[in-house]
């Protein structure tokens, strides 16, 4: 006997998939990430990120216009540093006039409404390229989320609407939160890299801020990617200590810790999808072994059905622009 209800019926064309479907992706789910280098009329490839690049000042103008043209409202910025300007105590990082502060106001003078969110760690100015301040080949606590609260009241001066501390040193939401509480930045938000794993596919992003650690790795502030409840009592402490958002990093080998905190949290719930991630598809798309649009939008979709409310990822335009076209 066949059975009474027959699940193929809801899978028989596409208007009917359409309405039964459970998630959905739009241009208002994506962050993109953005690389900023002195300079002028700079559009530089990123060697290990095929057909992602970094921007001089003048052309970030352009390329902002162009996101918001499609759609896309939100970014995060990243500054590479030139060599000479690092030193141990991420002293350029606090320059009012430094690129960091520069392209918050460049993407500000631009589109003002665009959202801009900042990167506020310190590798990128360490001359160790670590995330601390250094003392003998320990990472130092404290003393670096001294530096970061400045680090984020300058972006917040700057223009930033959201300050993004991807360091994962212990207590600095509390601290960046006080510091921009006593400056008067109430409405400036916290976008906290609550859960970021050591992982292995951040090589291509060190390589496009050349911030790769001199010495050892970073897994003595970054979470064991053996562990999952650990997730928990990252994000739940960041949260009492005033973040607004909370990130998951990466993203693909990490869906379970999405879903997890997803049903832990009511705090929306960030992932990126980090710059391994988004080289492999192209690297595999390129050669011919994986249709390109149809594997990033299966991806998108995942960290949607996971429990993401947002997506970091290098692959925004491209995706906006499928979608736009399906409309």
């Amino acid at each position: 006997m066949y059975p009474l209800n027959r699940n193929r019926r809801l899978r028989s064309c596409s208007a009917i998939r359409d309405l039964v479907r459970e998630t959905e992706l739009s241009n208002n789910d994506f962050i993109v990430p953005l690389f900023v280098v002195e300079g002028k009329n700079i559009k530089k490839e990123i060697l290990s990120m095929p057909d992602y690049y970094q921007w001089s000042l003048d052309l970030l103008e352009q390329e902002v216009k162009e996101l918001w043209k499609i759609g896309l409202k939100a970014v995060l910025v990243f500054a590479k540093i030139d060599d000479a300007l690092k030193d141990n105590k991420g002293t350029e990082a606090l320059n009012k006039d430094g690129l960091m502060q520069r392209a918050i106001k460049t993407i500000k003078n631009s589109i003002p409404e665009m959202l801009v969110m900042t990167d506020v760690a310190l590798d990128p100015y360490s001359s160790f390229g670590h995330d601390g301040i250094v003392e003998n080949y320990k990472i130092l606590n404290d003393s670096t989320i001294n530096v970061l609260s400045e680090m984020a009241i300058s972006h917040a001066n700057a223009g930033a609407n959201f300050v993004a501390p991807s360091d994962m040193m212990d207590g600095r939401v509390l601290k960046i939160r006080e510091a921009l509480e006593a400056q008067g930045f109430l409405d400036t938000g916290i976008m906290s890299y609550s859960i970021k794993y050591s992982s292995s596919f951040y090589g291509p992003f060190r390589n496009a801020l050349d911030s790769t650690p001199g010495f050892g790795d970073k897994k003595t502030y970054q979470m064991d990617y053996g562990n999952r409840k650990e997730s928990i009592n990252e994000a739940l402490k960041d949260i009492e200590e005033g973040a607004d958002i909370i990130i998951i990093k990466p993203g693909i080998t990490y869906l379970d810790i999405i879903s997890l905190l997803s049903q832990e949290v009511n705090t929306p719930i960030a992932v990126y999808q980090v710059s391994g991630e988004y080289s492999m598809l192209k690297s595999a798309a390129a050669k011919g072994f994986l249709d390109y649009d149809k594997v990033m939008m299966e991806e998108l979709f995942a960290f949607k059905r996971a429990g993401a409310n947002m997506i970091v990822t290098y692959h925004a335009k491209n995706a906006v622009n499928l979608l736009n076209k399906s409309l």
